[in-house]
């Protein structure tokens, strides 16, 4: 795979690289888990995409951390298992199925239901390696042999013995509760699947007369056709201007049905009139309030959205022309007080894209209390799972404690069919909401069951509901490790360590994960959860299909490759939570971070380069580590700031702190190993010191085989092929299995980091001086450093060498005290240090002076031309906010550069 002579292309090309190691990777089943590894097990299980989905920036950050922590533990010595795999996203597969019959003039009732699931299933197959080939993309080092699915037959299973287990356990009824129903699916869906927007509407204001006497109270409502099914109106006990009326009735309009008035502290008396309409069957305030007051529940919705029966007049007409033509018959009937413009949030379908409506109906409930306190009381007893932030676990704490009974029936035919069957020969042949049935694992068990308790002539039919996606996701941190049965993957990989995730689904798919092992397995799922961030569009706003600011992470990927997307996404997080703000040109799909992000793998390409031109041939191994006895200052600074960064970045990613341990790195590999001691060491390689080269040389090979291992977890596709040629590995073994770098504490020095912070401050002052004062780069000077501190001078004294080779000095004069005479220099400062490079015999002082002046000239008329700007006040007044304040940013940096002109100015005119 790799040339045995170290020699790497003179150019980084990170598309071939990359698909040669991913493909290498997969070949090798470099990643596949084994139950009987050695090591402490660590695994994190993928949160599993919808099938019916493509790669977006949200999974390739969450995936990036993930893989980030499991490359990281692999090479501490864990045994990893990162499980991957993809849900089958009821809803979202049965609308793909649903929109295609509809271009074909079809519904899903003309094929029926087993031709339908064959469609899905075609369908399935077609697409669900779009999103697993693009996860692959991104390099990750998942066990591909362990995917799994939430319904194959593994995980199918799982899900029937979880709904009979609860069932049997009284933990699962079928009941009529209020749910929140979307017309254009006809199903019920979950909270989470319900978008709330902020809409300009209506409040419409109506007057309900009292049955008995001349008066009226006055209600306000946002969906005024669901007067027709209100059966009370409600006002607050305390509220003076109605405690005479409790107890009353009215009568209600269009309807002309008696409705009592009831006292209810839920009514806020601030709000609107502090009269309130109450509608039990369609509100799910309104259906507490008719539980607390007994009253009748009247549906007036058919389940697509058009009203029914109980509707009278309005039987038939869609929700939104009946609204329109209720509001007409109520002004005809004099009961229209005003219609006001109205701001409010309306929750609407994720999938079907339409307001949804609360609606009473017989469904699958899970009795929530049991498994919630079980959930908290590992919480507050055990800390478990722990949270990082912490702050999330108040979040997931007390949404534990408000956690009403869980609908999990939807109506759709794509997911796992609810294991139920009902005696329809009971009633006439029909699934009604009384008929009798009876829970099973297979229909075998269920015609026994229930010939056993309807006699042998009973004829069954099966829910035809299936369950809420979140049932089988619930499940999926042991499910996919083979539950029910007692595998060698659950009792080693369970419960698994970290669960990465956002904040968005601590309600809807943390908590159920966490509900449902603690019931299957009397434990937590995961002993951390790591709460990210989201990841905002340039404008720092968060990425949404709605807005259409979503960034195409493949399209960053094929501009700058993989490593270089994933580098920036993890580099990009200040503190855990936190959310991460993406450079992005929309004009040109360009991104300045990612970019940066691209060049520091370039950087380190070329650095590496270097390194192996410089070895002879020979590999870390072959050289040796460095004798410490015969290491050199800079040798001793490079493995001190080398084992200080194995040490930081440890600890970072012990805490979670992926970007502060990106950082880190970059800070070390870029500016202390590529910009310094790669520099340092340039003379040694090319002097003629045999042991002083090899020193070098072992030093350089340490180094840099360390940062690949360091680097390999954030970057692991540049990092593989540089590792495999710098130790002339073949295909029998690859980076990333070896072992972490060794920390070796005894070799960090802080003192002499600290020294070489001085030293390395000096030479670019020096080297500053140089350009200010065009020095010509081969030319060497003489330089003055000048310290009334001894320790300095003796620090200085010990950089000698290094000044002289990397500032290009002939004689260097280390002082107390400067000399009397010392004729034009030009002078800069670096804490008490003075630098001074004398001029005379080295630059033309008169031409230095003339070019400076002409700088300054120049620079003194951009300040007055952009003076002259802000001046005006049309243009600080009507201009954009943000090119003002780009010209005051150029002011204030023309302003420091005309300042420092000035001084030099003045610094030549005093010498002349």
């Amino acid at each position: 795979m790799t040339s045995t002579i170290p020699n790497l292309p003179s150019k980084y090309d990170p598309f071939t690289t990359e698909a040669k190691w991913q493909s290498y990777w997969e070949e090798k089943q470099t990643f596949k888990a084994d139950p009987n590894h050695p090591g402490e097990p660590y695994c994190i299980m993928i949160p599993p995409p919808n099938v019916t989905g493509s790669l977006h920036m949200g999974h390739a950050f969450n995936n990036s951390l993930i893989d980030t922590l499991i490359r990281y533990h692999r090479m501490k010595g864990y045994n990893t298992l990162y499980l991957p795999g993809t849900d089958h996203a009821s809803i979202a597969v049965h609308s793909v199925i649903e929109r295609q019959l509809k271009e074909e003039g079809k519904t899903r009732f003309d094929l029926g239901r087993d031709k339908f699931l064959e469609r899905a299933w075609e369908w399935k197959e077609q697409s669900s390696g779009t999103i697993t080939g693009q996860l692959r993309r991104l390099g990750i080092s998942a066990d591909w042999t362990r995917e799994r699915f939430t319904l194959d037959e593994g995980l199918a299973n799982a899900v029937i013995e979880a709904f009979v287990r609860l069932y049997e356990d009284g933990l699962i009824y079928r009941g009529q509760y209020m749910v929140n129903w979307c017309p254009a699916s006809e199903s019920a869906v979950s909270d989470v699947e319900v978008e709330n927007k902020e809409v300009n509407g209506n409040l419409w204001h109506f007057r309900y007369p009292l049955t008995e006497g001349n008066g009226y109270v006055e209600v306000a409502t946002t969906r005024p056709e669901t007067m027709l099914g209100d059966t009370a109106v409600a006002v607050n006990p305390n509220d003076e201007r109605y405690k005479k009326l409790i107890g009353k009735t009215v009568t209600l309009p269009i309807m002309n049905r008696e409705i009592p008035i009831v006292a209810d502290e839920f009514v806020d008396p601030e709000f609107g009139t502090g009269c309130v309409k109450v509608t039990p069957a369609h509100d799910p305030n309104d259906f507490q309030m008719g539980q607390r007051h007994q009253l009748p529940m009247i549906n007036i919705l058919n389940k697509n959205g058009s009203l029914n029966e109980n509707a009278g007049m309005f039987e038939g007409q869609d929700r939104f022309v009946a609204r329109k033509n209720v509001v007409k018959q109520l002004e005809k009937e004099g009961f229209l007080v005003k219609i006001e413009d109205y701001k409010h949030s309306v929750p609407y379908s994720d999938r079907g894209k339409v307001p949804i409506e609360p609606l009473l109906s017989t469904q699958w409930f899970v009795k929530i209390r049991p498994l919630a306190d079980k959930a908290l009381n590992c919480l507050d007893n055990e800390d478990n799972p722990g949270f990082v932030p912490e702050r999330w676990m108040k979040v997931y704490r007390d949404w534990l404690v408000k956690l009403e009974d869980w609908c999990i029936s939807r109506q759709l035919w794509w997911g796992h069919q609810i294991p139920a069957w009902y005696a329809v020969s009971e009633t006439d042949g029909e699934i009604t909401d009384n008929t009798p049935f009876v829970v099973a694992k297979t229909e075998a068990e269920a015609v026994k069951k229930a010939t056993e308790k309807f006699g042998k002539d009973v004829k069954l039919q099966q829910e035809p509901d299936v369950l809420d996606t979140w049932f089988s996701s619930g499940l999926w941190p042991f499910s996919t490790l083979g539950w029910p049965q007692e595998t060698a993957d659950l009792a080693t990989y369970f419960p698994t360590n970290t669960l990465s995730t956002g904040f968005d689904i601590i309600f809807f798919w943390v908590a159920r994960m966490t509900m449902m092992a603690g019931y299957f397995m009397n434990k937590m799922p995961f002993k951390t959860v790591y709460i990210h961030g989201l990841i905002l569009d340039e404008n720092g706003k968060k990425m949404s299909k709605t807005a259409g600011n979503g960034i195409d992470p493949l399209l960053l990927i094929n501009k700058y490759g993989t490593d270089a997307v994933r580098y920036t996404l993890i580099k990009e997080v200040i503190g855990a939570g936190q959310d991460i703000r993406l450079e992005y040109d929309r004009e040109k799909d360009e991104s300045a971070s990612v970019e940066a992000s691209r060049n520091f793998t370039n950087k380190i390409w070329n650095a590496s380069r270097f390194v192996m031109m410089n070895l002879e041939g020979k590999t870390p191994q072959a050289l040796g580590k460095p004798d410490s006895e015969k290491l050199e200052l800079c040798d001793k600074w490079i493995l001190s700031r080398f084992h200080k960064t194995v040490k930081q970045t440890s600890d970072y990613l012990e805490s979670y702190g992926l970007g502060e341990a990106a950082r880190e790195q970059y800070e070390f590999i870029w500016g202390d190993f590529c910009d310094w001691y790669i520099e340092l060491v340039k003379p040694r390689l090319q002097g003629e010191n045999a042991e002083s080269k090899l020193v070098a040389q072992q030093t350089l090979a340490y180094v840099l085989e360390g940062i690949l291992k360091l680097l390999h977890p954030f970057m692991p596709h540049i990092t593989e092929e540089i590792w495999h040629t710098l130790t002339q590995t073949g295909e029998e073994d690859c980076l990333a299995v070896q072992s972490y770098p060794q920390l070796e504490t005894g070799l960090i020095n802080d003192e002499l980091e600290t020294e070489f912070e001085l030293i390395f401050g000096t030479i670019r002052t020096l080297r500053n001086l140089r350009a200010d004062a065009d020095i010509k780069p081969k030319v060497k000077v003489t330089a003055i450093l000048q310290s009334e501190s001894a320790k300095e001078r003796d620090i200085l004294t010990k950089g000698e060498d290094y000044l002289k080779d990397l500032v290009k000095i002939e004689t260097l004069k280390i002082t107390e005290n400067l000399p009397e005479d010392l004729g034009q220099t030009i002078a800069g400062v670096i804490g008490t240090i003075q630098a001074l490079i004398p001029l005379a015999g080295v630059v033309d002082i008169a031409s230095l002076q003339q070019r400076t002046e002409k700088k300054l000239a120049k620079v003194e008329k951009e300040i007055e031309s952009i003076s002259k700007r802000l001046s005006n006040k049309n243009f600080v007044d009507k201009a954009d906010p943000e090119v003002v304040q780009a010209a005051r940013d150029s002011l204030a940096e023309a302003e420091k550069q005309g300042s420092i002109l000035r001084e030099r100015l003045q610094q030549l005119q005093s010498n002349s």
